[in-house]
C-alpha cells in the first residue's frame, strides 16, 4: 500500500516518489499522475534546448565570428577609402536599418503593401508563419493587427483541426479497406472457391484478430508513416518550383519549406518578393506558392500532432517503469492484486467501458455509441460534429471549475481513460479517431 496509491479504481491513480527520511525508497505520499506526466515532458523539453542549443552554438558561432571579422575589415577599407569617419557612416548604416524595416531593399523588390502583397501579409498573420519580411508601421495598422489576428488565428487552427480529422478519416478508410482485403484473403478455402458468409465470420473468429471492424481504428505509426511520406512530397515539389523560380540551391528550398510549412518563419528566406520572374507567370507562381504553402502547413500540423501522440506513449512508458515496486517493498510476490494494467495513451474502443454519454463520463457523442452509424472512417456529420464541440466545451469548463474552486475530480472523470485526458481539439481527435498499438508499450 506504500507504492501506489489507488483510493479508487474509477479515480486517477497517482505515483509515489521516494522519500530520502525513509528506508524505504516507495514511502511517500501519491503525486497525481498526470502532474507526473507534466514534469517529465517538462524536464525533456529543456534537456532538449539545452542539446539544440549547444548543437547550434557549435555550428554557427564560428560562422558569425568570421562574419564579423569580415565586416570589421570592410567597414574599416570603406572609411579609409572614401575619408569618411567612422560616426558618420555608422549613422548612415542605422537609417538604411531603419528603411530596411519599412520594407526598402537594395534590390528591387515589388510593392510591400499594395493588395496582393497585403494578401500575402494576413496570409502569414493567420498561419502563424509571420516571416517578418513585412510588419505593420502605423500605429493603426499595429492595433488593427491585434484584432484581426486574434479572430483570424484562431480560425486558422479550427481549419487545421477540422482537416486533421477529415485526413485520419479518409486514412482510415483506406487502411480499413486494405484490412478487409486481407481478412478476407484469409479466410477463403484452400480449394480457391468463394468462401460464404458464413465461413468468412468463422474464419475472422477463429482467427482471434477481431472479426468484428465496427470499433477498428489504425494504427498511430501507419498514419504517422503516411502523413510524413506526404509532407515529404509536397516539400519535394514545393522545392523544385523554388529551386527554379527563386534561384535558391535545392537544399535551401527545403529548408525554407520546413521552415514556411512548420510556421517557424524566420524570414531569411521569402517566396515570390520579386516584381517578375522570368519565364514564369507571375500569377499562376504566386498561386503555386499559395496552394504549396497552404497544403503544406495543413500536413506538417498533422504529422505534428500524430509524433506527439507518439511522444506521450514514450513517457507512458517512462511512468510505467517508475511504477515498478522496489524488490524491499515485494520481494517475491510482485505487484499488489489490486494494481490494473496501464492503458496506452489511445485507447481503442472496443476496450473503454461505455456508458450513458455525459460529461460524467466518457464524454462519446452519438456517432460513436451507434454501431449502425459509427464506422471507423466514416465521415462525421455536422450534427454530431456540433454535439461533440458542446460536449467538449462541457467538460473543459468542468474542468477549469473544478481547478479553480480546488474541488477533486469525480470517480467517473473522462481524463482517466486513457494515458493521457482525453482532451479537445487536435488532442480529442487524434484519440477518438486512432488505436494504440500495443497493451503493453
Amino acid at each position: 500500500q506504500h507504492l501506489l496509491a489507488f483510493p479508487d479504481p474509477g479515480r486517477r491513480r497517482s505515483l509515489a516518489l521516494p522519500n530520502p527520511g525513509s528506508g524505504c525508497c516507495c514511502s511517500s505520499g501519491p503525486v497525481n499522475e498526470d502532474n507526473a506526466r507534466f514534469l517529465l515532458l517538462a524536464l525533456f523539453i529543456v534537456v532538449y534546448l539545452l542539446c539544440g542549443a549547444a548543437v547550434f552554438s557549435a555550428l554557427e558561432q564560428p560562422k558569425e565570428r568570421e562574419a564579423k571579422e569580415r565586416w570589421a575589415q570592410r567597414f574599416e577599407h570603406f572609411s579609409q577609402k572614401y575619408n569618411l569617419s567612422k560616426k558618420d557612416l555608422r549613422n548612415f548604416l542605422r537609417n538604411y536599418e531603419e528603411a530596411n524595416v519599412a520594407g526598402i531593399r537594395v534590390d528591387t523588390i515589388r510593392p510591400r503593401w499594395d493588395f496582393s502583397g497585403a494578401f500575402y501579409f494576413v496570409g502569414t498573420v493567420v498561419s502563424t508563419i509571420g516571416f517578418g519580411m513585412t510588419t505593420p508601421a502605423t500605429i493603426a495598422g499595429k492595433v488593427f493587427l491585434m484584432f484581426y489576428g486574434l479572430l483570424g488565428c484562431a480560425a486558422t487552427i479550427l481549419f487545421f483541426n477540422l482537416f486533421l480529422e477529415r485526413v485520419i478519416t479518409v486514412i482510415a478508410f483506406v487502411l480499413k479497406s486494405c484490412h478487409e482485403r486481407r481478412q478476407n484473403k484469409a479466410v477463403l478455402p484452400k480449394n480457391g472457391r468463394c468462401a460464404s458468409e458464413e465461413e468468412r465470420a468463422g474464419g475472422s473468429s477463429g482467427s482471434g484478430k477481431g472479426g468484428d471492424l465496427a470499433g477498428w481504428k489504425p494504427s498511430v505509426y501507419c498514419v504517422m508513416l503516411i502523413l510524413g511520406a506526404a509532407a515529404v512530397l509536397v516539400s519535394c515539389c514545393a522545392s523544385l518550383m523554388y529551386s527554379a523560380a527563386e534561384g535558391w540551391a535545392y537544399l535551401d528550398s527545403l529548408y525554407f519549406c520546413f521552415v514556411a510549412f512548420s510556421t517557424i518563419g524566420f524570414g531569411d528566406m521569402v517566396s515570390s518578393q520579386r516584381v517578375s520572374y522570368e519565364g514564369y507567370g507571375m500569377a499562376a507562381y504566386r498561386l503555386g506558392n499559395f496552394f504549396f504553402i497552404l497544403t503544406g502547413v495543413c500536413c506538417i500540423y498533422s504529422l505534428f500532432n500524430v509524433i506527439s501522440i507518439v511522444i506521450k506513449q514514450v513517457l507512458n512508458w517512462l511512468l510505467r517503469r517508475l511504477e515498478t515496486p522496489c524488490r524491499c517493498c515485494f520481494p517475491r510476490r510482485g505487484l499488489p492484486p489490486h494494481r490494473h494494467p496501464r492503458r496506452n495513451v489511445v485507447a481503442p474502443g472496443h476496450l473503454r467501458a461505455r456508458r450513458d454519454p455525459s460529461i460524467e463520463t466518457d464524454a462519446i457523442n452519438e456517432s460513436e455509441t451507434d454501431p449502425g452509424r459509427r464506422m471507423s472512417g466514416e465521415m462525421i456529420s455536422m450534427r454530431d460534429f456540433l454535439a461533440a464541440n458542446k460536449v467538449n466545451l462541457a467538460i473543459m469548463q468542468k474542468q477549469l471549475s473544478e481547478m479553480a474552486i480546488g474541488h477533486p475530480r469525480q470517480p467517473n472523470s473522462s481524463s482517466r481513460q486513457n494515458g493521457f485526458s482525453g482532451g479537445v481539439g487536435a488532442l480529442g481527435i487524434m484519440n477518438n479517431r486512432l488505436a494504440e498499438t500495443s497493451m503493453d508499450r
